[in-house]
Protein backbone atom coordinates (compact mmCIF):
# COMPACT_ATOMS: atom_id res chain seq x y z
CA UNK A 1 0.00 0.00 0.00
CA UNK A 2 2.81 2.39 0.92
CA UNK A 3 4.66 1.58 -2.31
CA UNK A 4 1.51 2.30 -4.33
CA UNK A 5 1.02 5.62 -2.54
CA UNK A 6 4.64 6.58 -3.23
CA UNK A 7 3.99 6.01 -6.92
CA UNK A 8 0.71 7.91 -6.98
CA UNK A 9 1.77 10.86 -4.83
CA UNK A 10 3.83 12.67 -7.52
CA UNK A 11 0.94 12.36 -9.95
CA UNK A 12 -1.58 13.75 -7.48
CA UNK A 13 0.84 16.53 -6.59
CA UNK A 14 1.25 17.56 -10.22
CA UNK A 15 -2.51 17.41 -10.80
CA UNK A 16 -3.12 19.51 -7.68
CA UNK A 17 -0.63 22.15 -8.80
CA UNK A 18 -2.25 22.44 -12.23
CA UNK A 19 -5.70 22.50 -10.63
CA UNK A 20 -4.64 25.45 -8.48
CA UNK A 21 -3.17 27.24 -11.50
CA UNK A 22 -6.54 26.93 -13.24
CA UNK A 23 -8.80 27.56 -10.25
CA UNK A 24 -7.09 30.53 -8.59
CA UNK A 25 -7.82 33.01 -11.44
CA UNK A 26 -11.40 31.70 -11.64
CA UNK A 27 -11.81 32.16 -7.90
CA UNK A 28 -10.39 35.68 -8.14
CA UNK A 29 -12.81 36.62 -10.95
CA UNK A 30 -15.75 35.14 -9.06
CA UNK A 31 -14.95 37.02 -5.86
CA UNK A 32 -14.25 40.23 -7.77
CA UNK A 33 -17.66 40.13 -9.44
CA UNK A 34 -19.43 40.45 -6.08
CA UNK A 35 -17.28 43.30 -4.72
CA UNK A 36 -17.07 47.04 -5.07
CA UNK A 37 -13.86 48.44 -6.56
CA UNK A 38 -12.74 49.88 -3.21
CA UNK A 39 -12.98 46.49 -1.54
CA UNK A 40 -11.33 44.78 -4.51
CA UNK A 41 -8.08 46.73 -4.16
CA UNK A 42 -7.60 45.73 -0.53
CA UNK A 43 -8.41 42.00 -0.84
CA UNK A 44 -8.78 40.72 -4.41
CA UNK A 45 -9.06 36.99 -3.59
CA UNK A 46 -10.94 37.04 -0.29
CA UNK A 47 -14.74 36.69 -0.11
CA UNK A 48 -16.58 40.03 -0.14
CA UNK A 49 -17.71 41.51 3.14
CA UNK A 50 -21.10 42.27 1.59
CA UNK A 51 -22.33 40.14 -1.30
CA UNK A 52 -23.96 42.22 -4.02
CA UNK A 53 -25.32 41.62 -7.51
CA UNK A 54 -25.00 45.24 -8.59
CA UNK A 55 -22.05 44.51 -10.87
CA UNK A 56 -24.08 41.85 -12.70
CA UNK A 57 -27.09 44.16 -13.03
CA UNK A 58 -24.94 47.00 -14.37
CA UNK A 59 -23.10 44.76 -16.82
CA UNK A 60 -26.39 43.28 -18.01
CA UNK A 61 -27.97 46.67 -18.70
CA UNK A 62 -25.08 49.01 -19.57
CA UNK A 63 -23.24 46.40 -21.60
CA UNK A 64 -26.45 45.33 -23.43
CA UNK A 65 -25.75 41.74 -22.47
CA UNK A 66 -29.45 40.93 -22.66
CA UNK A 67 -29.40 41.49 -26.45
CA UNK A 68 -26.06 39.71 -26.87
CA UNK A 69 -27.32 36.80 -24.78
CA UNK A 70 -30.40 36.45 -26.99
CA UNK A 71 -28.24 36.45 -30.13
CA UNK A 72 -25.93 33.78 -28.69
CA UNK A 73 -28.87 31.60 -27.66
CA UNK A 74 -30.46 31.81 -31.13
CA UNK A 75 -27.22 31.05 -32.97
CA UNK A 76 -26.11 28.29 -30.62
CA UNK A 77 -29.49 26.55 -30.51
CA UNK A 78 -29.83 26.39 -34.29
CA UNK A 79 -26.22 25.31 -34.81
CA UNK A 80 -26.38 22.56 -32.17
CA UNK A 81 -29.69 21.11 -33.35
CA UNK A 82 -28.82 21.20 -37.06
CA UNK A 83 -25.23 20.02 -36.59
CA UNK A 84 -26.08 17.08 -34.34
CA UNK A 85 -28.94 15.95 -36.58
CA UNK A 86 -26.82 16.13 -39.75
CA UNK A 87 -23.86 14.51 -37.99
CA UNK A 88 -26.01 11.55 -36.94
CA UNK A 89 -27.25 11.09 -40.51
CA UNK A 90 -23.83 11.43 -42.12
CA UNK A 91 -22.18 9.32 -39.41
CA UNK A 92 -24.72 6.56 -39.97
CA UNK A 93 -24.19 6.75 -43.73
CA UNK A 94 -20.41 6.51 -43.48
CA UNK A 95 -20.43 4.00 -40.64
CA UNK A 96 -23.14 1.56 -41.77
CA UNK A 97 -24.14 2.05 -45.39
CA UNK A 98 -22.23 0.78 -48.44
CA UNK A 99 -21.76 4.22 -49.98
CA UNK A 100 -20.10 4.34 -53.40
CA UNK A 101 -16.93 6.43 -53.21
CA UNK A 102 -16.93 6.39 -49.40
CA UNK A 103 -13.12 6.40 -49.24
CA UNK A 104 -13.08 9.62 -51.28
CA UNK A 105 -16.07 11.37 -49.70
CA UNK A 106 -15.02 10.82 -46.09
CA UNK A 107 -11.70 12.74 -46.36
CA UNK A 108 -13.56 15.54 -48.15
CA UNK A 109 -15.96 15.77 -45.21
CA UNK A 110 -13.02 16.14 -42.83
CA UNK A 111 -11.46 19.07 -44.69
CA UNK A 112 -13.65 21.48 -42.73
CA UNK A 113 -12.24 20.02 -39.51
CA UNK A 114 -8.59 19.97 -40.61
CA UNK A 115 -8.31 23.37 -42.30
CA UNK A 116 -7.77 26.26 -39.82
CA UNK A 117 -10.75 28.57 -39.70
CA UNK A 118 -8.48 31.60 -40.08
CA UNK A 119 -7.54 30.34 -43.55
CA UNK A 120 -11.10 30.60 -44.86
CA UNK A 121 -12.46 33.62 -42.99
CA UNK A 122 -11.60 36.13 -45.75
CA UNK A 123 -13.18 34.23 -48.69
CA UNK A 124 -16.09 33.37 -46.39
CA UNK A 125 -16.55 37.08 -45.65
CA UNK A 126 -16.77 37.93 -49.36
CA UNK A 127 -19.02 34.96 -50.07
CA UNK A 128 -21.47 35.93 -47.35
CA UNK A 129 -21.43 39.47 -48.71
CA UNK A 130 -22.24 38.22 -52.21
CA UNK A 131 -25.17 36.23 -50.81
CA UNK A 132 -26.37 39.24 -48.81
CA UNK A 133 -26.07 37.35 -45.54
CA UNK A 134 -23.53 39.50 -43.72
CA UNK A 135 -24.82 41.08 -40.54
CA UNK A 136 -27.50 38.40 -40.17
CA UNK A 137 -27.88 35.29 -38.03
CA UNK A 138 -27.26 33.10 -41.07
CA UNK A 139 -23.73 34.48 -41.45
CA UNK A 140 -23.01 33.05 -38.00
CA UNK A 141 -25.10 29.89 -38.26
CA UNK A 142 -24.24 28.39 -41.65
CA UNK A 143 -20.41 28.41 -41.38
CA UNK A 144 -20.52 26.95 -37.88
CA UNK A 145 -22.88 24.20 -39.00
CA UNK A 146 -20.42 23.31 -41.75
CA UNK A 147 -17.50 23.19 -39.35
CA UNK A 148 -19.41 21.27 -36.69
CA UNK A 149 -20.82 18.67 -39.08
CA UNK A 150 -17.32 17.96 -40.31
CA UNK A 151 -16.19 16.97 -36.81
CA UNK A 152 -19.55 15.43 -35.96
CA UNK A 153 -19.34 13.10 -38.95
CA UNK A 154 -15.97 11.84 -37.76
CA UNK A 155 -17.27 11.42 -34.21
CA UNK A 156 -20.55 9.67 -35.01
CA UNK A 157 -19.27 7.51 -37.87
CA UNK A 158 -16.79 5.98 -35.44
CA UNK A 159 -19.66 4.94 -33.18
CA UNK A 160 -21.89 3.60 -35.95
CA UNK A 161 -19.01 1.71 -37.54
CA UNK A 162 -18.40 -0.15 -34.27
CA UNK A 163 -22.05 -0.56 -33.27
CA UNK A 164 -23.23 -4.14 -32.62
CA UNK A 165 -23.79 -5.55 -36.08
CA UNK A 166 -26.03 -8.29 -34.67
CA UNK A 167 -28.65 -5.69 -33.75
CA UNK A 168 -28.53 -4.17 -37.22
CA UNK A 169 -28.86 -7.57 -38.87
CA UNK A 170 -31.73 -8.55 -36.58
CA UNK A 171 -33.57 -5.32 -37.37
CA UNK A 172 -33.07 -5.89 -41.08
CA UNK A 173 -34.41 -9.46 -40.83
CA UNK A 174 -37.47 -8.15 -38.97
CA UNK A 175 -38.16 -5.81 -41.88
CA UNK A 176 -36.97 -2.53 -40.36
CA UNK A 177 -35.99 0.19 -42.79
CA UNK A 178 -32.66 1.96 -42.49
CA UNK A 179 -34.45 4.96 -41.00
CA UNK A 180 -36.08 2.74 -38.36
CA UNK A 181 -32.78 0.98 -37.66
CA UNK A 182 -31.05 4.30 -37.11
CA UNK A 183 -33.59 5.94 -34.80
CA UNK A 184 -35.09 2.85 -33.16
CA UNK A 185 -32.01 0.68 -32.63
CA UNK A 186 -28.74 2.59 -32.93
CA UNK A 187 -29.68 6.08 -31.77
CA UNK A 188 -30.61 4.99 -28.20
CA UNK A 189 -27.21 3.28 -27.96
CA UNK A 190 -25.42 6.42 -29.12
CA UNK A 191 -26.67 8.72 -26.36
CA UNK A 192 -23.28 9.10 -24.59
CA UNK A 193 -21.54 9.87 -27.88
CA UNK A 194 -24.39 12.17 -28.98
CA UNK A 195 -24.46 14.00 -25.65
CA UNK A 196 -20.71 14.55 -25.80
CA UNK A 197 -21.10 15.93 -29.31
CA UNK A 198 -23.86 18.28 -28.13
CA UNK A 199 -21.68 19.64 -25.31
CA UNK A 200 -18.65 20.10 -27.58
CA UNK A 201 -20.60 21.87 -30.33
CA UNK A 202 -22.36 24.04 -27.75
CA UNK A 203 -19.06 25.16 -26.23
CA UNK A 204 -17.44 25.83 -29.61
CA UNK A 205 -20.43 27.80 -30.91
CA UNK A 206 -21.08 29.74 -27.71
CA UNK A 207 -17.44 30.82 -27.44
CA UNK A 208 -16.90 31.55 -31.16
CA UNK A 209 -15.31 34.98 -31.47
CA UNK A 210 -13.59 35.47 -34.82
CA UNK A 211 -16.57 34.63 -37.03
CA UNK A 212 -18.94 36.87 -35.06
CA UNK A 213 -16.40 39.70 -35.05
CA UNK A 214 -15.88 39.59 -38.82
CA UNK A 215 -19.40 38.84 -40.04
CA UNK A 216 -21.33 41.21 -37.79
CA UNK A 217 -20.89 44.99 -37.74
CA UNK A 218 -24.18 45.97 -36.12
CA UNK A 219 -24.07 46.19 -32.34
CA UNK A 220 -27.53 44.65 -32.06
CA UNK A 221 -26.29 41.46 -33.80
CA UNK A 222 -23.24 40.82 -31.64
CA UNK A 223 -22.91 37.61 -29.65
CA UNK A 224 -21.73 37.48 -26.05
CA UNK A 225 -17.97 36.91 -26.68
CA UNK A 226 -17.81 39.89 -29.07
CA UNK A 227 -19.98 41.99 -26.78
CA UNK A 228 -17.64 41.19 -23.89
CA UNK A 229 -14.63 42.31 -25.95
CA UNK A 230 -16.19 45.71 -26.67
CA UNK A 231 -17.41 45.89 -23.08
CA UNK A 232 -13.84 45.38 -21.93
CA UNK A 233 -12.69 48.27 -24.11
CA UNK A 234 -15.18 50.59 -22.43
CA UNK A 235 -14.76 49.45 -18.81
CA UNK A 236 -11.21 48.07 -18.66
CA UNK A 237 -10.49 50.05 -15.49
CA UNK A 238 -13.52 48.63 -13.65
CA UNK A 239 -12.30 45.17 -12.67
CA UNK A 240 -15.44 44.18 -10.76
CA UNK A 241 -17.67 45.04 -13.72
CA UNK A 242 -15.38 43.18 -16.10
CA UNK A 243 -15.41 40.10 -13.86
CA UNK A 244 -19.22 40.15 -13.75
CA UNK A 245 -19.38 40.36 -17.54
CA UNK A 246 -16.94 37.47 -17.95
CA UNK A 247 -18.99 35.29 -15.58
CA UNK A 248 -22.18 36.07 -17.49
CA UNK A 249 -20.52 34.86 -20.68
CA UNK A 250 -18.97 31.74 -19.14
CA UNK A 251 -21.88 30.65 -16.92
CA UNK A 252 -24.03 28.90 -19.60
CA UNK A 253 -21.08 26.76 -20.70
CA UNK A 254 -20.34 25.78 -17.11
CA UNK A 255 -23.99 24.90 -16.43
CA UNK A 256 -24.26 22.80 -19.60
CA UNK A 257 -21.14 20.89 -18.64
CA UNK A 258 -22.37 20.30 -15.09
CA UNK A 259 -25.77 19.08 -16.31
CA UNK A 260 -24.30 16.68 -18.87
CA UNK A 261 -21.09 15.85 -17.03
CA UNK A 262 -21.87 12.16 -16.51
CA UNK A 263 -22.76 11.58 -20.16
CA UNK A 264 -19.90 13.78 -21.35
CA UNK A 265 -17.30 11.80 -19.40
CA UNK A 266 -18.77 8.49 -20.58
CA UNK A 267 -18.66 9.67 -24.16
CA UNK A 268 -15.10 10.96 -23.88
CA UNK A 269 -13.80 7.84 -22.15
CA UNK A 270 -15.50 5.58 -24.64
CA UNK A 271 -14.84 7.91 -27.54
CA UNK A 272 -17.59 7.35 -30.04
CA UNK A 273 -16.85 3.62 -29.99
CA UNK A 274 -19.32 2.29 -27.46
CA UNK A 275 -22.83 3.40 -26.80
Amino acid sequence: MKLRWNKLFPRYLILTVFMLIVCIPIWGALMSAFKADSELLSSPFSPPQTWTLENFKEAWTVGRFSQFFKNSVIVTTVVVIASVFLSILSGFAFGQLPLPGKNLLFPLMLIGYMVPFEAVIIPLYHWMGALGLRNTYWALILPQIGLSVSFGTLWMSSFFENAPQELVDAATIDGATRWQTLWGILFPLSRPATTTLIVLIFMWTWNEFLLALVMVQSESMRTLPVGLAFFQGRFSSNISLMAAGAIIVALPTILIYILFQRFFIRGMLGGAIKG
